[in-house]
């Protein structure tokens, strides 16, 4: 097999799990990886779900508590709004729940 060919008999190919693949994170060890990996191969599809879902409530309760430190004055209502904003885009945001009311306060500050 050449180095500059991929094999093209199917006994050569590498497995998924045999390709060798770069760190997940420049930050970790090689070896605390591959016992990351390890665990999460071994774990059940309902704890993933799980662990997927607590990092999205965490990162929108994160972005929720900059949007409050962003905009101090700004009520619950605007917060959920700007919320929107960032989630869905400003424009598909104004479609669904049309324009938002700090919009106007921004045109008559202008």
């Amino acid at each position: 097999m050449s180095k500059n060919h991929p094999p093209t008999d199917s006994a050569e190919r590498l497995r998924p799990h045999q390709i060798p693949y770069p760190t997940l994170s420049r930050d970790t060890d090689p070896e605390a990886e591959a016992v990351q990996i390890e665990i999460y191969r071994r774990m059940p599809a309902w704890r993933k779900v799980e662990l997927v879902s607590d990092a999205i409530e965490t990162s929108r309760l994160f972005a929720l508590a900059g949007l409050r430190d962003r905009f101090p004055k700004a009520g619950e209502e605007e917060i959920r709004r700007r919320f929107m904003d960032l989630t869905l885009g400003e424009e598909l945001a104004a479609k669904v729940y049309g324009p938002p009311p700090y919009a106007a306060k921004n045109r008559a500050v202008s």
